[in-house]
């Protein structure tokens, strides 16, 4: 079982909560990284990248709902969009409803770049599974849902 990996453990007490979020941390943030790494080597940020998927997500969104959706200012999403539009990954349009606000959506070339982007990640996490043990991947089975809702909170 994971648990059972002194790397995992270590400096770690996973009985309590304060240890298990603190083996959580790390483990997440270790696993962010090395993701990050297997990218395409588009030079996007890790926001900017966050924001293109999260418009193609949601199909289309104005600047204030992606500063909001992605944590971050007004002001600092709008060089982002300025960013990625300059890029050819991102279009504005005007919103359909309110003639004040723009709606911001993912050009066939950020689709096309977040596949990629995904399809080497994902490939690259597919071979670390296979180094797991049959329960160890069972485990991560019945953790994902849970990661996935602690990342929604």
């Amino acid at each position: 079982m994971l648990t059972n990996n002194p790397r995992m453990t270590s400096g770690a007490n996973l009985r309590s909560d304060a240890g298990l979020a603190s083996a959580l941390r790390v483990s997440l943030a270790r696993l962010n990284r090395r993701l990050r790494k297997q990218g395409t080597g588009h030079s996007l940020t890790p926001t900017q990248l966050a924001t293109l998927a999260a418009v193609e997500r949601h199909t289309a969104m104005t600047p204030g709902e992606l500063a909001e959706h992605e944590k971050v200012q007004p002001p600092s999403m709008t060089r982002v969009i300025a960013n990625l539009e300059e890029r050819g990954l991102v279009a504005r349009s005007p919103h359909p409803s309110d003639r004040r606000q723009v709606s911001i959506s993912v050009t066939p070339d950020g689709a096309a770049l977040l596949k990629e982007e995904r399809r080497l990640k994902e490939a690259w996490l597919a071979q670390r599974l296979k180094d797991l043990t049959p329960e160890e991947r069972a485990t991560l089975r019945l953790a994902a849902p849970i990661l996935e809702r602690l990342s929604q909170m």
